[in-house]
Parts: structure tokens; C-alpha cells; sequence
């Protein structure tokens, strides 16, 4: 990677001497060589107008769905890294949503060896169940030594209140982290959107929010009674903010994330049977969508995800009933995130910095001599989402043809950078 010299940029990084700070910044052999008011650039230096613009450390996903095993067609791990440098992100974390499930220490090795080279860090999730089947207890402690950073069965709930529990106190041994896809199925039933009136407009059968409630009810008395940490993804609904609003303020380890689209997306959007609307867990009320903004605000809840969930074209150019659930997220989670009223502060707290910290994975530092690991942003900048700038090999999103205000410039780490040109 050639010099990169970054003029007049905004760094923003709250652990940072340099937090809020215009300056230039020079990038060379991957590293941060100089931050100063003013660089002199050398001829060979690639120069980058960072006016207006923020510099951060590179984004993190908690929560990123690739095909690879068994679904290339979906999205492969090395596509996957570049639609999530697209995106700003330097690191991922890899649900074992795939065919084999990533439950045993193979798999993990895999997708590390991989993706080893690539810009983007991956980072496997490995599955809690055998076969995320909820029966019996994948080889945790065999995954982790292999370079699983956390415990999943992915947008399948443990709905045996034993293995989770199992789960929680066997991960808690070796510091092991489950996270929890809150969603009691009995109570879900066939549902296919949210419980409410809409749902009741459309004649379409409800999922009410009581079922993700209760199963985080469950998992925060498991959570206790195994003093074990828990992480809870991707919630959705008002009553889940005040749970762990609660939980948080009795001492309970407990942290959770939230998809960029409930942030901005409510069952309205249903009324057009548009099945690229059609997200698990489903698009809520916009009370509950002011919640959830409130809690990212008050720290309740710890980080945004994209949730990226790449499917083929039959899979959603179908009727709505029968579409598969999911969305791709990894480019718009940063207009998400500005359309929801985010500063670009809380941006880079909620994308950069809590989400390493719920892996305990080192946080990029900003200093000289430190290995670059940034992302440049531009939160005013307007572009096109359509099929040449969408990177990922699936169209599954409601995004698409439509115009974003919020840019990811360049992304950089491991000595390698990814530019945006559209």
C-alpha cells in the first residue's frame, strides 16, 4: 500500500488525545507515521481532501451472515470481506448460519485460514448446539482454542432452557461469551411480521414482541443464576430496552446489539407485501423504534449491526409468506445510522469501539507507530445505492436504487486499502 496522507480530517476515536481533533494524518507500511496540524506531502504519498470528513478506527459487525461453507452462492468469505470494507468495517464477526454449521474446531480453522490474508479481520462465531440443533452442546471449549470469539446457533433461539443454561456456565470456564437470539418460538408460532395493527390489516399471522421479551426474561434469570455474561442480538422491541436497561442497573452482565434497519424501519413498510422488507426479527412500531434509539443513546444498548443476510433471488422474489428472512446491510448501516440521528460520536462508539469491547478484541489505537487500522467517512455525502455499487453478490435489500446520505470513503488495515469510487 503506498503513503496515504490524509488532509484536515476530523479523527474520532473517544480513547484517542486526538478525539475531535482537525489534523493530518500520514499513513505508511500500514502504520500511523505522523499526526500533526500539518504534514508536508513527499511526491510518492497518495493525498486524500479529508475537509469536513471523519477518521475513525475501522468499523466492527457483531453480527454478519456469509454463505461460505455450503452457500457460496449466497455471499463467500472473501466477496463477504469486501462488501464489509465497503461498508467501513475492518472486522467481523461470522454467525455459523452455514451448511455445516460451524460447530466444531474444523470449521473455525477454516474461515480463519481463509480469509488470513484479507483487509477485513474475520472472526468465526461458533455454534452453541450441535448442528445448531438445540439438543446437545457443540465443542465450545474446542472451538474457542481454535479462534472462535464467541457462541451462537444464529437466528435460531435455544429454546431449552437447560442448554442454555449448560451453555452459559461451561463458556463462563474458559471466558466464553453466548449469544442469545431472543425469540420463544411456541409464542412466535408461524408469525411472519410483527403482531399489531398492521399485521391484523394485511390478514398476515404476528409475531408479538412478548416472545422476544420473555426469552430475554429467561435468558437474564439464567444469566444471574450462572453469573455468566450474555449477549443478546439483534433486539427489537421497546419492553426488551427496558429488560436490559433494568438488568444492566442490578450489576448483570449483560450487553446487546441492534440491526441497523430497526433503527429506521417500522411494519409500515409491510403494507406493499415487499419481501425485501421481510427481516427476522420483524420491523416493529415506531415507538419501539424510538426506543431503541433512546437506549443506543443512553448506553443501554451497546452496539449497531448490520445483520447482513445475503439470499438468491428466488429466495425473495417470491410471494411474501414464503420469502426467506433477511436483508444485505454491510453498505448502509453508516446512512442507517445518520438517518436514525446519530452523531458522528455515538457512530464510532456504537460501530468502532463497544462492539471490540463485547469480544474483548483489542480497540485500533490512534497514535504513531500503531498499526492504521481507519475508516473515512463522509456523514453528508450522498450516493447511489444500485447494482454497481452493491459489492455483494445477493440484491436483497430495500435500499436498493434508492440515495443514502452517509459515505465510507476508504477503509484500511493490515497494511491493505479499500476505496469507494461510486
Amino acid at each position: 500500500m503506498k503513503p496515504i496522507l490524509f488532509r484536515s480530517a476530523t479523527i474520532v476515536h473517544p480513547q484517542s488525545e486526538f478525539d475531535g481533533i482537525k489534523a493530518d494524518v500520514l499513513i505508511k507500511d500500514g502504520k500511523i507515521s505522523a499526526i500533526s496540524e500539518k504534514i508536508e506531502a513527499d511526491e510518492d504519498v497518495v493525498l486524500i481532501d479529508a475537509e469536513g470528513k471523519y477518521l475513525s478506527p475501522g468499523f466492527f459487525d457483531l453480527n454478519v451472515n456469509f454463505g461460505e461453507p455450503g452457500f457460496e452462492t449466497k455471499e463467500g468469505l472473501i466477496n463477504g470481506t469486501l462488501v464489509a470494507a465497503a461498508g467501513g468495517f475492518t472486522g467481523v464477526a461470522v454467525q455459523p448460519s452455514t451448511e455445516p454449521p460451524v460447530h466444531t474446531k474444523a470449521g473455525v480453522s477454516y474461515i480463519i485460514n481463509t480469509t488470513k490474508n484479507s483487509l477485513v479481520n474475520v472472526y468465526p462465531v461458533g455454534c452453541i448446539s450441535q448442528d445448531r440443533a438445540g439438543v446437545d452442546l457443540a465443542e465450545l471449549f474446542d472451538m474457542r482454542s481454535a479462534g472462535a470469539v464467541a457462541f451462537s446457533d444464529g437466528m435460531k433461539p435455544v429454546s431449552d432452557s437447560g442448554l442454555m443454561s449448560r451453555a452459559l456456565m461451561y463458556a463462563k470456564g474458559f471466558d466464553g461469551l453466548i449469544f442469545s437470539y431472543p425469540e420463544d418460538k411456541s409464542i412466535a408460532g408461524k408469525g411472519k411480521m410483527n403482531e399489531g395493527i398492521v399485521s391484523t390489516y394485511l390478514g398476515m399471522k404476528g409475531i408479538p414482541a412478548l416472545a422476544e421479551e420473555v426469552h430475554i426474561s429467561r435468558d437474564l434469570y439464567l444469566a444471574e443464576y450462572n453469573d455468566s455474561p450474555v449477549h443478546f442480538s439483534t433486539i427489537s422491541t421497546a419492553g426488551s430496552v427496558e429488560l436490559i436497561r433494568k438488568a444492566k442497573s442490578r450489576g448483570l452482565k449483560v450487553t446487546c446489539d441492534v440491526a441497523a434497519h430497526h433503527l429506521v424501519l417500522t411494519d409500515e413498510e409491510l403494507k406493499g407485501f415487499d419481501s425485501n422488507y421481510k427481516v427476522k426479527p420483524p420491523l416493529r412500531l415506531q415507538s419501539d423504534v424510538d426506543a431503541l434509539i433512546a437506549g443506543l443513546k443512553d448506553g443501554t444498548i451497546d452496539a449497531i449491526v448490520s445483520q447482513h443476510t445475503p439470499h438468491e433471488i428466488e429466495f425473495k422474489d417470491v410471494e411474501f409468506e414464503i420469502a426467506s428472512y433477511g436483508i444485505i446491510g454491510l453498505q448502509t448501516v453508516l446512512p442507517l445510522a445518520i438517518k436514525a440521528g446519530l452523531s458522528a460520536s455515538q457512530i464510532v462508539e456504537k460501530l468502532a469501539i463497544r462492539p471490540r469491547q463485547v469480544l474483548n478484541l483489542p480497540v485500533p489505537v490512534f497514535e504513531e507507530g500503531e498499526e492504521a487500522n481507519f475508516v473515512l467517512f463522509d456523514t453528508g455525502q450522498e450516493w447511489s445505492f444500485n447494482e454497481e455499487s452493491n459489492r455483494s453478490k445477493s440484491a436483497n435489500s430495500p435500499f436498493i436504487n434508492s440515495t443514502l446520505k452517509g459515505k465510507v470513503i476508504v477503509t484500511g488495515n493490515n497494511n491493505q486499502l479499500f476505496s469507494n469510487t461510486y
